[in-house]
């Protein structure tokens, strides 16, 4: 490619300036490139280059264009794959973008491995197994520059990178798929050159796994131009380290003798006077054990790295805490390895492993050999099927002897500290992550084995022990509580991760194993609070659930065990962990099945939870025919146990009012009601939540009037039964105002839902499914409310995006609100939208409840609202038909629901010019929603404007004048005269009626 380049005056080339653009890789390789071009008079500017995933590449690249200079490109094959990128971005960008500028863009190339096709059009320059002369020839060829050797200012100069340092001591070989980590070298080098001579000594710190010995690796081969001599010393056994260390004395031909300490003391002599090195770089892998630093730690003009999982070396040195990957540096990893999982899905893999280093490797090697999908994957680390801690299927360069390391640390605590080894080996019987540990000191009177009652007695010791394991790195300590309250020992957590506890799991013996999961499953079943229903008991249920199935307790049939793993249970269904409990339920029956009889009161509890969560998540057909399965169980059973038929007929009853079988669920909510409180009586908790759901049910029916009656008495006897506070009065709120709304008493239901909302929060919390639920009637109130400034829009949208994160886009309640906001952006004019959002809901209700289900049939009469809005008319027509009929046959002619069908049926008539028709529906919707709800009634009010219209239009002009008069002095007196409905009325838009998809 000819290159146009300016000229002083006297005809000679002018200077020009170049940004070398390298992934960090490749710093040595940038660092003597920009050498050689300042080394002929030109500048240049070095520019690390990791592109972000998520800014296109194009804009990335333009970026770089704002460089007064040309773009030197530092290529190899891993540069294409920084990010990393969709399949064929670079291509399209290199064939446009880069093309469209390309006497801008130049290139070299690292690598004889091929390059993208596109490539082409930046003509790199392959130094590719050259000298460094020749690579000089052609790099400068490649920019059209002539040969002109400029005296240089500094002396020292780069070494050419494929010119490794003189003396290279068992540096392991480099990670070609090293990840990120460039901040982190680059701090690591400027350490080291900053520190004081003779000082410069840095341990990199952190627990096994993190990537301590890679980091020192890659600083090796990246920085090596910088040194004559790299000595690399293997530091876990102390003989191998000493021997190790006087071996170079070898290298740098020392006159010594036979005698390590003697070898020792001349390398060390040798390396302080800086003779005959003076850049010299000495890495100790592993040196955990500070004993003998004095006698083996360098000093001089060098630099020494240590890795370590021992703190007790801040001490001695500079201390570099090691962290985990950013999250970027985990899935641009993750995705170079698996190319077929999504970035979504590499973010929950890093996410599970906690952005660690060596289990990602591991977990990369594993999907990208085997192609696994990421959720079978992650199902099976959980379950324990794969271990975070088996070799991967390829070599990635990491120490071959992870298990190695930490047997030598485990042997060296066992002679040291073995109280630290009990504490080590009880934590594997917790699960990993969070561990509280405390409750061993919390319950003294746990009964423990012998040889670990010192951990309830002797604070000392205890206090000894944790403090080894986090000095090792091993655990990290979590001691403060809410509000930065310090906690005692009883109380204290530490944090153990995966990676830790999946390599001590495996050296440790199956006789301790069995030993330490008794004694965790004894101090859960202590540490139970005994009431899952009480929301202030959550945070100890969530502390417990994760260690039931690592302890045995899911196996275990202690019925105090048994009993603190249905108390988990139910508290995933109160605070709305509904995944959660749906994998703990199957995972307690198929532990239980194999030992327990179905009918036992243990499994039939675990039915009811399992019941209420299968239609918490939406499956009310499972949640169905596990219940009718139990039932005709308890029937045929020779002793009847009648309070486990009722319980088990109230959840049928729940899942029956959910599949649209109103009245067989009327009818068994009735008979559960009288036989609860004829066996318990009316005040006990399983008699409120039997009158309850009696009152969702007479809500479902359209009897609104006996629902607030029900549930207003309810929420009373649940207030001086349980508190205020309580999540089942809490729900009741919520019912009563449901009432009230559906009553029309708009204004009532929205100063009662108001401090509804408030509680819900304050005790809830904000994203707890019934918070949702509360702050999604609130958000109706105020819409039927229609006062000023209700504009409800931004609220249902910031709802939605709740809903949909906690449930999911195809969950009822996520539907109900996609219903309502999709009539919303009707009312307001945005047919498109609202046509999408009505679509999605009724398709999801149709996958959902099928055809037939009478909220399934109700959605055609909003479908109908959107198409007639936007003109078509006919075809509203149609659905509005629909929605009557189907209504009429799976409900009655006098339900609400129907009603509301047939007020938008006979608008549509009358749109249709079929006059007679519409106010023939009008007038017998009219009366029967007089009947059904009363005068007042906005719908009610609703029919009789609309059949004033119709009347109007059939020229009945005194009848029609006087329904209209009497509906509006109605409406004024009952909403107010600037309510959204008045205002229609008054202005004679004909009334809709649009329909909420609820149920229950």
């Amino acid at each position: 490619m000819a290159v146009q380049r300016r000229s002083g005056g006297d005809g000679t080339p002018s200077p020009e300036h170049f940004l070398v653009v390298f992934p960090g890789y490749h710093r040595s390789w940038a660092t003597w490139i920009a050498q050689c071009l300042e080394g002929h008079g030109h500048r240049a500017t070095l520019q690390r280059w990791d592109p972000p995933r998520e800014v296109p590449l194009e804009d990335s690249l333009a970026d770089l264009l704002l460089s007064s200079g040309r773009i030197l490109l530092v290529l190899n094959d891993w540069f294409f794959e920084l990010g990393p990128r969709p399949a064929g971005e670079w291509n399209d960008v290199l064939r446009g973008f880069v093309a469209a500028h390309a006497d801008r863009f130049a290139a070299v190339n690292l690598t004889n491995r091929p390059l993208l096709p596109a490539t082409a059009v930046l003509e790199p320059a392959s130094l590719w197994g050259l000298s460094a002369e020749s690579a000089e020839e052609r790099l400068l060829g490649r920019l059209g520059l002539e040969r002109k050797r400029v005296p240089r200012a500094t002396a020292t100069r780069v070494r050419y990178p494929d010119t490794r340092s003189e003396i290279w001591g068992e540096v392991p070989r480099r990670n070609p798929r090293f990840t990120g980590r460039d901040d982190l070298l680059n701090g690591m080098h400027q350490r080291l050159a900053d520190a004081e001579r003779g000082a410069a000594a840095c341990t990199l710190l952190g627990m096994s796994g993190i990537g301590k010995t890679q980091l020192a690796v890659e600083y090796a081969h990246r920085f090596s131009t910088d040194y004559d001599v790299v000595w690399w010393v293997n530091s876990d056994d102390r003989n191998v380290q000493r021997d190790r260390l006087g071996e170079l004395a070898v290298e740098l031909s020392l006159p010594i003798g036979g005698e390590p300490g003697e070898r020792i003391r001349a390398v060390r002599d040798a390396l302080r006077r800086g003779e005959p090195h003076t850049n010299w770089l000495v890495i100790f892998d592993g040196w955990d054990d500070t004993d003998g630093i004095s006698t083996l730690l360098p000093q001089g003009p060098g630099h020494v790295l240590i890795t370590s999982r021992n703190r007790g070396w801040m001490e001695h040195t500079d201390i570099l805490e090691i962290p985990t990957f950013l999250r970027a540096e985990s899935t641009g990893y993750l995705m170079r390895r698996a190319t077929h999982i999504t970035a979504a899905e590499a973010d929950e893999v890093a996410a599970e492993f906690g952005d660690v280093p060596l289990p990602l490797v591991q977990a990369a090697s594993w999907l990208g050999e085997s192609g696994m999908e990421v959720p079978e994957y992650l199902r099976m680390v959980r379950e324990r099927q794969l271990s975070t801690v088996d070799e991967p299927a390829t070599g990635e360069g990491f120490p071959q002897s992870s298990m190695t390391s930490w047997s030598i640390l485990l042997n060296r605590l066992r002679r040291s500290q073995p109280q630290a080894i009990d504490v080590l080996g009880l934590c594997t019987s917790f699960a990993p992550g969070r561990i509280p540990l405390g409750l061993i000191r919390a319950y003294p009177q746990a009964d423990l084995p012998e040889d670990l009652r010192w951990m309830t007695t002797d604070l000392a010791a205890w206090t000894r022990a944790l403090d080894t394991l986090v000095n090792y790195s091993v655990l990290t300590r979590d001691t403060r509580g809410p509000a930065g309250v310090e906690m005692g020992p009883h109380q204290e957590s530490v944090h153990m991760h995966r990676l830790v506890h999946d390599i001590v799991s495996k050296l440790v013996s199956e006789q301790a194993r069995t030993e330490h999961q008794r004694v965790v499953r004894t101090l859960l079943a202590e540490a139970d609070p005994g009431n899952p229903m009480d929301s202030r008991n959550w945070p100890r249920y969530a502390e417990l659930l994760p260690h039931l199935e690592p302890s045995g307790a899911l196996t275990s049939t202690r019925p105090r065990v048994r009993e603190t793993v249905l108390n988990c249970l139910r508290y995933c269904f109160r605070c709305g962990e509904y995944k959660s409990g749906l994998d703990l339920a199957r995972r307690i029956r198929d532990a239980w099945t194999a030992t327990s009889d179905p009918l036992e009161q243990s499994m039939l509890d675990l039915t009811t939870q399992e019941s209420n969560i299968l239609r918490a998540s939406g499956s009310f057909r499972a949640a169905h025919e596990l219940d009718r399965g139990i039932l005709e169980k308890l029937q045929a059973a020779p002793v009847r146990n009648e309070l486990a038929e009722l319980t088990t007929k109230g959840t049928m009853s729940s899942s029956l009012w959910q599949l649209g079988r109103y009245q067989e669920a009327y009818r068994l909510q009735q008979e559960v009601l009288e036989g609860n409180t004829q066996l318990l009586g009316p005040d006990q908790t399983l008699s409120l939540i039997a009158r309850h759901n009696l009152g969702v049910i007479l809500r479902l029916l359209g009897r609104y009037a006996e629902a607030y009656e029900l549930d207003l008495e309810t929420q009373s006897r649940r207030e001086s039964v349980l508190r205020a506070r309580h999540v089942n009065t809490l729900n009741s709120g919520n019912a009563v105002t449901h009432d009230l709304r559906l009553l029309g008493r708009y204004r009532d239901a929205l100063a009662r839902q108001e401090p509804v909302l408030r509680l819900h929060v304050q005790v809830l919390g904000p994203q707890h499914p019934q918070t949702l639920e509360a702050r999604a009637q609130l958000i109706m109130c105020r819409r039927r409310e229609g006062g000023q400034g209700r504009d409800t829009g931004p609220a249902m949208v910031s709802l939605l995006e709740q809903l949909a994160q906690v449930h999911g886009r195809g969950h009822y309640r996520t539907l109900s609100l996609i219903t309502n906001y999709g009539n919303y952006l009707r009312e307001h004019g945005d047919l498109g939208l609202a046509r999408e959002l009505i679509d999605e809901a009724e398709a999801g209700y149709r996958a959902l409840l099928g055809p037939a289900h009478p909220v399934t049939t109700g959605m055609l009469s909003n479908t109908g609202l959107v198409m007639q809005a936007a003109g078509e008319r006919a075809e509203a027509l149609a659905m509005f038909e629909a929605a009557l009929a189907g209504l009429t046959a799976t409900l009655t002619a006098d339900h609400p629901w129907v009603l509301g069908c047939a007020l938008n049926a006979a608008s549509a008539r009358n749109f249709n010019g079929r006059i007679a028709d519409a106010a023939e529906l009008s007038r017998d919707t009219l009366r029967r929603s007089r009947r059904m709800l009363g005068d007042e009634h906005p719908l009610t009010l609703s029919c009789q404007v609309a059949l004033a219209a119709d009347l109007r239009a059939a020229r009945e002009q005194e009848e029609a004048g006087k329904l209209e008069e009497d509906g509006l002095l109605a409406l004024t007196r009952t909403l107010g005269a600037q309510h959204p409905h008045t205002i229609s009325a008054r202005q004679r838009t004909r009334p809709y009626w649009d329909f909420e998809s609820y149920l229950g």
